[in-house]
């Protein structure tokens, strides 16, 4: 007779293997970041790109040819963001001696105010206002700025990620209906491969669907953030309604970003309590599209619940950065929509996808191998 807390180690050995396993899994992939985050990457922007190949696909093109047009398209609008964004983030270099400055001077009034804060708050305008080291060596501030020479050592990876995100890119884009055909065949479950492909392409169209209502709702609340920061005097209130847009993606993190950085060209900009305005005119703006925008044109059936949301967006951001936050809610999404196990309509499927997942090389060969014995057969019949 087995004893009750053997009973218990052996319902819980399996769990501690799993776990063992999902550890060891994400520590791979913490240390395959280089690798790993634009492979990811590439694979997500081709199931968001998937309705203009499918455009390309019925206007004739050949896959190479449409995958090759998706990618320049893809590409030509990264480069064009990142010249944008540009002036942005050096004109919030160049002012940061003033914001420094400014928050000293805030600090020394707390200070003067709350007498019985006096030593906290002058270590920390001891802190802000560190003088810089002697015989002109770089101050501490300085050296936490990127050079060029960093910039130089950096390149090569640089290069070498966007070559595998493009490589990937291109090559999900020219062949994805026979990868998701060889991704039905290999699972070892007892669902007709056609319908996994169905559940496929189902859960593309839904990612690539959120991405452009997103993509429409961020692009208006940055014209409305550009025209709000305009109109209070805020230099660069076009570039910053760009960068509000683009933030806006990295969902509850994206947009605190922005009012930290707002409140940052804020001090910059204006003295006393206007400071403030431009981060709380962003604040109110994006407090409407998200409580009532967002969830009025998304739709329930594309809601997924707001914890899993943000762990999935932490949790991408802790393991992969940027990347990582970029990433994480479409695949929820996309992990969603394929957890959804209901029958699904093939008619619709294209020719190419309900090819690959129908194709068998193992069962062609015996067909082939019996097609040619009997045209011999028959050939044999007709000398005689």
């Amino acid at each position: 007779m087995t004893h009750p807390a053997q009973e218990r180690l052996n319902r819980l050995a399996p769990l501690a293997v799993i776990a063992v396993a999902v550890i060891l899994i994400f520590a791979a992939m913490d240390a395959a970041e280089s690798i790993l985050s634009p492979i990811v990457l590439g694979m997500v922007a081709g199931i968001v790109l998937s309705p203009l190949s499918d455009m390309w696909d019925r206007w004739g093109f050949r896959p190479a040819v449409g995958a090759l047009v998706s990618l320049v398209v893809t590409l030509a609008v990264t480069g064009g963001l990142i010249m944008l964004l540009q002036p942005v983030v050096a004109r919030l270099v160049a002012q940061a001696p003033k914001v420094l400055a400014d928050m000293q001077e805030t600090i020394d009034r707390i200070s003067s105010t709350l007498r019985g804060l006096r030593d906290a708050t002058e270590v920390m305008a001891e802190a802000i206002t560190a003088e810089p080291a002697a015989n002109g060596a770089p101050s501490a501030e300085m050296t936490g700025l990127p050079t060029v020479t960093d910039a130089i050592l950096l390149a090569p990876a640089i290069v070498a990620q966007a070559t595998i995100f493009a490589g990937v890119l291109f090559f999900f884009l020219m062949t994805r209906h026979a990868l998701y055909g060889a991704i039905a065949r290999t699972l070892p479950t007892e669902t007709d491969p056609v319908q996994i492909v169905a559940r496929l392409l189902r859960a593309e169209r839904h990612v690539s669907r959120y991405f452009l209502t997103v993509s429409v709702i961020n692009a208006i609340l940055g014209v409305f953030t550009a025209a709000a920061l305009h109109l209070l005097g805020l230099p660069d209130g076009i570039l910053w309604g760009l960068v509000a847009a683009l933030f806006n993606f990295l969902v509850y993190l994206g947009p605190v970003f922005v009012s930290l950085s707002l409140i940052v060209a804020g001090v910059a900009a204006f003295d006393g309590a206007m400071s403030l305005a431009p981060a709380a005119a962003y604040t109110l703006l994006n407090f409407v599209e998200s409580q009532f925008i967002t969830p009025s044109f998304v739709g329930r059936q594309m809601q997924v619940n707001p914890l899993v949301v943000f762990c999935a967006l932490v949790f991408g951001m802790w393991l992969w950065g940027a990347v990582g936050g970029i990433v994480a809610l479409p695949i929820a999404i996309w992990g969603m929509v394929m957890h959804d196990e209901r029958r699904l309509s093939t008619h619709r499927l294209p020719d190419s996808a309900v090819a690959a997942a129908t194709e068998n090389p193992s069962q062609q060969r015996p067909q082939s191998q019996a097609a040619a014995s009997a045209l011999g057969e028959r050939e044999n019949q007709t000398r005689s």
